[in-house]
């Protein structure tokens, strides 16, 4: 049975961009980098970054990073000028939130939305208690 100093707090930070320039959107370079930034700046270790391209029909670019903490998620749809942002962290030392704000100020949409989920077990909060 887990004692409350074993809690691992689970944040999850997610979004939508829109209005976001073509061109960034299918720049997988850019798009690895500006992952692997905003983990640096979130205070998250980079333990893989994977990467994948897909062509034709509404096609776009996909970008995961595999952090100590957990992942970093960034899909694209160029062709709208759209994409998603999945910023998920445990423990008490990384942010998601400047994760996903820095992804934001990288890619500069017209606006986006941005969700909060505490991942936390109701277990460990009873703990806590």
């Amino acid at each position: 049975m887990p004692s409350a100093d074993d809690i691992i707090v689970g944040k999850h930070v997610y979004g939508n961009l829109y209005g976001v320039r073509e061109e960034l959107l299918w720049d997988e370079g850019l798009l690895r980098g500006v992952v692997v930034e905003a983990a640096r700046a979130a205070n998250m270790k980079v333990v893989e970054v994977k990467s994948w391209r897909f062509t034709g029909y509404h096609g776009g670019v996909s970008v995961i990073a595999l952090v100590l903490e957990s992942h970093i998620a960034l899909h694209t749809w160029p062709d709208y000028g759209y994409a998603t942002v999945d910023v998920y962290t445990c423990g008490e030392h990384s942010d998601p939130w400047r994760a996903f704000n820095h992804i934001v100020s990288r890619l500069r949409p017209r606006f986006y939305t941005v969700h909060y989920a505490d991942r936390s077990s109701v277990y460990a909060r009873a703990l806590r208690a």
